[in-house]
């Protein structure tokens, strides 16, 4: 199975950077993908009418996204429920976006899969030291997650992808991979996937690709450079580049 992991953006330019990312998924091969910050059901539904070879969704919310996410699937998908993160201090716009963790059951030609498409909320600090204010409440949201993980089904492979907002050096990450028994595809890689700017010029790794054991996958940064926009535009698809992975039986 091949899968995309991407944070969108939702703010500036929205709809015409969505245009063509929609269009960049359709002219693409992937299986499963897994969206962040698609803030309203109407961008959610312009991307479903570009990217009409993906049959199947998941997203929850009648007007707002809850949780901004967005699932899209070439394969069927045969279940999927919408968790929230408990709410936290310190108190944020972030809350507005009820942000939680979406599982979708999805039929490949191998079997079942679970794929657990989530956006944990951010540390606005850029500071993931154990003392900062910010840790408390990304470590209840990566216990919730690890709580969601180890219930699914044992029997099913899992692929856990999304923002976390986490860097592989925190030990928020390291403690949500041993309580929901999964394995980081981008183990010991260095690059980052937040797009690097004259505010953040050095920033970590936020999004990842986890797995249960069993699977293993090849992955690479896509959507890094500027893109054509409507009118003659030019401009980055989003302030995070994609994760993409092939995911398959170890």
């Amino acid at each position: 199975m091949r899968l995309l992991t991407f944070n969108t953006l939702m703010r500036g330019d929205v709809r015409p950077r969505l245009r063509v990312l929609a269009a960049a998924l359709e002219d693409g091969d992937h299986d499963v993908v897994c969206l962040q910050e698609v803030m309203f059901r109407a961008h959610a539904a312009l991307i479903r009418r570009i990217a009409r070879s993906y049959g199947f969704h998941a997203c929850t919310g009648p007007v707002l996204l809850r949780g901004g996410l967005l699932l899209l699937s070439r394969l069927p998908i045969t279940a999927s429920r919408f968790v929230r993160y408990p709410v936290t201090r310190p108190v944020r716009r972030e809350l507005l976006m009820r942000k939680g963790v979406q599982v979708a059951t999805v039929e490949t030609t191998g079997g079942r899969l679970a794929v657990v498409n989530t956006h944990l909320s951010a540390n606005h600090d850029d500071d993931w030291s154990a003392g900062n204010r910010h840790t408390p409440m990304q470590r209840a949201e990566a216990h919730r997650l690890a709580e969601v993980v180890a219930g699914i089904d044992p029997a099913l492979p899992v692929v856990v992808a999304g923002d976390l907002n986490l860097p592989r050096t925190s030990p928020v990450l390291a403690e949500l991979l041993v309580a929901a028994g999964l394995h980081d595809a981008r183990a010991g890689d260095g690059e980052p996937t937040f797009r690097p700017t004259s505010r953040f010029p050095a920033p970590p790794a936020l999004d990842h690709v986890l797995l249960r054991p069993g699977l293993t996958a090849r992955t690479r940064l896509v959507f890094q450079a500027p893109v054509d926009l409507a009118g003659g535009r030019r401009a980055h698809l989003s302030d995070h580049y994609g994760i993409e992975a092939e995911v398959t039986s170890a």
